[in-house]
């Protein structure tokens, strides 16, 4: 039996929704809306393969190149400005530490939100059902002294990682037959499920593919496809 062919999970109970507020410098999100100007929102974040995360961030009210001069010194970050704005940028973020939203999700939670102003972070995430959310918190908490757990309360779902009709415009225009049909098998293995159920080297197998060859052409589906969806203004 494929990885297409088995049957996924379904989410059948409630999830809960936790937000965190934090100040630590540290952080280059954080640090880098010290001066007032600048807002940092995060845009998506995905998984990628070798235990990283991909963290799409909206930039604006700086220079592209302070962002990039700022976490340079980051080992645990990969930066790449995907698109420049007048005021600003749309960053990629490859995060394998030094991250609060990168340590959420090794926990087992999901971050939806991440924003900072004025040197004062936020971060909203949810956790499934099948989690324990108290021990999650509680080990956040610990190794992120600085943050502070703002509220907890239940919600009937997970957010959607994608809007149907925002992903269906851009599909079909912007990739090629190979990056859909990697795009498509990764997501119907779980590939994009919380947690994974299908690794990357695990829907390479299914297509007969090298797991190098799978992270090329899934990245770059990723790429083509945030870079517009948080770049352009799309229909819902």
């Amino acid at each position: 039996m494929t990885i297409q062919d088995r049957k996924r999970r379904e989410s059948t109970g409630p999830v809960i929704e936790v937000e965190f507020s934090m100040t630590d410098s540290t952080y280059p999100f954080v640090a880098a809306t010290q001066d007032g100007t600048c807002t940092v929102e995060l845009a998506k974040m995905v998984p990628r393969t070798g235990g990283q995360y991909a963290e799409f961030f909206n930039m604006s009210g700086t220079r592209p190149e302070q962002i990039l001069d700022l976490t340079a010194s980051y080992d645990t970050l990969e930066v790449s400005l995907l698109r420049e704005y007048e005021d600003g940028g749309l960053f990629e973020f490859v995060a394998s530490g030094d991250c609060p939203a990168y340590t959420l999700a090794e926990l087992g939670a999901l971050p939806r939100e991440v924003i900072a102003v004025d040197g004062e972070g936020r971060i909203v995430a949810e956790i499934s059902h099948s989690h324990e959310s108290s021990a999650i918190i509680e080990r956040f908490l610990d190794e992120n002294p600085d943050a502070k757990l703002v509220s907890k309360r239940e919600r009937d779902s997970f957010s959607p990682i994608f809007t149907r009709s925002a992903f269906q415009q851009v599909l079909h225009s912007k990739l090629t037959d190979r990056q859909r049909e990697v795009l498509q098998a990764a997501y119907n293995a779980g590939y994009y499920d919380w947690p994974r159920e299908a690794t990357g080297k695990d829907v390479a197998e299914d297509l007969g593919i090298t797991s190098a060859t799978f992270s090329e052409h899934i990245h770059t589906a990723e790429r083509k496809l945030l870079t517009v969806l948080f770049s352009e203004p799309c229909e819902d």
